[in-house]
């Protein structure tokens, strides 16, 4: 006959295998659904508590720093309750442990068994457990209970890793709409034609070095006889230095309806830029007005790479009269407005610091000489043709080729 107590061990395990692979299609439907994070410890919870007979049971999980308690079931433990790093690191260096081995105090006295889970030799959660089922006090068994705390682990840590992920795609796509909006309110700021005419030939160009670019230029026909240019750097790029450029553009434009004088225009956008970003960022700029009734040409230079005014016989003049760049301080010292004659056949040939930041591969910088070079043997092409010189020059002086460092923005005047 067959030995009866070797049957009944063999249905209790088989009772324990059924009760074990039912808690695995617990937590794995759990998984497969996509649950939240709270679902799956609750899921966890009645997983242990219907299909492995566990009474009182509380997980604590490593979170930021510190085991905090995530399953709380048949104990008085408040929902704050955790332990640091430093207390546990000495606790159950084997599979489990007897919890009043541990002299937590009353609040424990409930629980027979620590299992720590580990990963990787590093203890990831702490599985506190009362009134076990006699047949899961097994090594076996407790091993089991690790290998279903670890499957809910890892479903926890995949499911804050898609969080992540979600709202890095979200962070990106709003970064991507921004960057869109700031572009097309950078193209609003340029002029859309250049007043090419009897009188006047203008180009401008304009290559940025980002996404969104600090730089700007403007040319404003005040009326039948005056012609404003305005070229202009902001600090820093991306999004804010969009903005803060929009800004100086729409109180530039207001201004010259108002038709105030040069130095006035230049003291209200320092007002103006200086209010906006409380003297943090700043704008350099170079803003002329040319008269063609006078053939004079008056000009401010804030802080800007020096322009170079090429009259038809003479020498090159850069114009640097000016001021300090506007907006790191409420009143501009030391103002003084320029003038210069620029009679026809003058070319007005105006930058940022893109064009002479370029460096060779001895880091020898392209620099102002170098843009008087290519401008004195040029400057009679057509301005298009001009532009297009003064790029292949910084290109083949330039270590990385086609590839700057800052925005490049060029704007030419020549007077007919």
């Amino acid at each position: 006959m067959p030995n009866t107590a070797a049957l009944v061990g063999l249905e209790k395990r088989l009772f324990l295998k059924e009760r074990e692979l039912g808690a695995l299609l617990e937590i794995t439907q759990a998984i497969t659904h996509n649950s939240a994070e709270a679902d799956l410890y609750k899921i966890y919870q009645f997983t242990l508590i219907g299909q492995l007979g566990v009474r009182r049971v509380a997980l604590y999980v490593l979170d930021e720093g510190a085991y905090r308690l995530k399953v709380n079931f048949g104990t008085d433990l408040p929902a704050d309750s955790h332990f640091m790093p430093a207390e546990v690191g000495h606790w159950c260096p084997g599979p489990s442990c007897a919890v009043q081995e541990l002299g937590l105090g009353h609040a424990w006295h409930n629980f027979e068994l620590l299992v720590p889970v580990r990963q990787q030799d590093m203890v990831q959660a702490l599985v506190f457990i009362g009134t076990l089922h006699g047949e899961y006090a097994s090594s076996e068994a407790l091993s089991f209970l690790e290998t279903l705390s670890n499957i809910l682990l890892g479903a926890v840590a995949n499911l804050r890793l898609a969080r992540q992920r979600e709202t890095l795609l979200v962070a990106e796509a709003t970064v991507r709409r921004e960057i869109e909006i700031a572009q097309q309110v950078q193209q609003l700021l340029f002029p859309q034609h250049l007043p090419n005419n009897a009188y006047y030939a203008l180009h401008a160009t304009y290559q940025p070095h980002t996404e969104i670019g600090g730089d700007y230029y403007d040319v404003v026909e005040i009326d039948q006889h005056r012609l404003l240019i305005c070229v202009a750097d902001v600090s820093g790029k991306g999004v804010p230095a969009s903005l803060l450029m929009s800004n100086f553009q729409a109180g530039l434009r207001t201004l010259l309806r108002q038709n105030v004088d040069l130095m006035t225009c230049v003291h209200e956008l320092n007002h103006l830029i200086f209010r906006n970003s409380g003297g943090e960022k700043f704008i350099t700029a170079f803003l002329a007005i040319h008269d063609r009734r006078t053939q004079v040409l008056e000009y401010v230079n804030a802080g800007h790479n020096d322009p170079l005014l090429l009259p038809d016989v003479g020498p090159p003049q850069p114009l640097h009269d000016g001021t300090v760049m506007l907006g790191i301080m409420p009143d501009l010292p030391r103002f003084k407005v320029g003038l210069a004659a620029m009679p026809p056949h003058s070319l007005l040939f105006a930058y940022t610091d893109g064009l002479t930041e370029v460096f060779d591969s001895q880091q020898e910088e392209f620099g102002e000489e170098g843009v008087l070079r290519a401008l004195t043997h040029n400057r009679y092409l057509p301005l298009p043709r001009l532009h297009e010189e003064m790029l292949h020059d910084i290109q083949r002086f330039n270590a990385t080729g086609d590839r700057f460092a800052d925005d490049v923005t060029m704007l030419s005047l020549r007077v007919k």
